[in-house]
C-alpha cells in the first residue's frame, strides 16, 4: 500500500473528524491542484506549517508529535498537489493571519513566541473555525430543509419566493484551521511514528478480529 492509499485508509477510519473539504479533495479531486502550486508557501511559511501542526500533536511521555513524524512537509506537499485553488488561497491567508496576530498579541512573530502562547493563539483559531463551521452547518441545513419543503412545485420558475430557486446556494467553505486539522492528524497517523508509537502496533498480525474488547487507555491498532 502506497502513502496516498495509506492516507485515504485513515481518512475513511477517522471520517466523521474531517471537514467537508479535505474529504471532498481526498476522495474527489486528488489529481487537481491550484495553480501555480510550486510557490504556493515561502520558506518560513513552510516552518509555520511544521510549528503549528506540533501544537496540534505535541510530543508527550507515550508519543513524539508531529514535528518527530516530520508532518509539516506532508501537509505542504498535499495542499500543493491535491487541494483546489480556493483551498490553496484560504490556507495560506490563515497561515498570514496567524503570522499577523501572533504580532498584534505577544508583538512577536509565531516562529519566536512560546509554546503555551502558540498554544494559546491556536486554541483561538479553533474555536473561532468551530464557530464558523456551526453556522454554515445551520445555513446549509435551513437550505436543504426548504428545499425540501418546496419539492411538490413543478419547477424552480415556479417559486419566485424560494431562495433555492437561485444559483447561490449555500456551500461549505475552506476553513484553514480545519485542513491543517485534517492533514496534521493524516500526516501523523500515516507516518512510521504515528503507525508504530501512538497506535498499538502489530508487524505480524494473527487472525482478523472485528470485535476486539479494547481496555481503558488502550492505543488502538495499526
Amino acid at each position: 500500500m502506497d502513502r496516498r492509499e495509506a492516507v485515504k485508509s485513515v481518512a475513511f477510519l477517522i471520517g466523521g473528524a474531517l471537514s467537508a473539504t479535505t474529504i471532498a479533495t481526498l476522495f474527489d479531486s486528488c489529481n487537481t491542484p491550484g495553480k501555480n502550486s510550486s510557490n504556493l508557501f515561502t520558506a518560513d511559511q513552510e516552518k509555520l506549517v511544521t510549528e503549528i501542526a506540533d501544537i496540534i500533536i505535541p510530543t508527550t511521555s507515550k508519543s513524539p508529535g508531529a514535528k518527530a513524524a516530520n508532518v509539516g512537509p506532508f501537509i505542504t506537499m498535499m495542499i500543493k498537489d491535491c487541494y483546489p485553488e480556493e483551498a490553496q488561497n484560504a490556507f495560506v491567508k490563515g497561515l498570514e493571519d496567524i503570522e499577523e496576530r501572533s504580532k498584534k498579541d505577544f508583538g512577536k512573530s509565531f516562529l519566536e513566541i512560546s509554546v503555551k502562547e502558540r498554544q494559546e493563539l491556536i486554541t483561538k483559531v479553533r474555536d473561532e473555525t468551530i464557530a464558523a463551521q456551526k453556522t454554515e452547518k445551520d445555513k446549509i441545513d435551513q437550505a436543504a430543509k426548504l428545499e425540501q419543503d418546496t419539492k411538490g412545485a413543478k419547477s424552480e420558475k415556479e417559486q419566485p419566493g424560494n431562495p433555492m430557486a437561485v444559483k447561490d446556494k449555500p456551500k461549505t467553505t475552506p476553513q484553514f484551521f480545519a485542513i491543517a486539522r485534517d492533514l496534521t492528524m493524516l500526516g501523523f497517523f500515516t507516518s512510521e511514528i504515528g503507525a508504530t508509537q501512538a497506535y498499538e502496533y502489530i508487524a505480524i498480525p494473527g487472525r482478523y478480529d472485528g470485535d476486539v474488547k479494547m481496555k481503558p487507555g488502550q492505543k488502538v491498532y495499526a
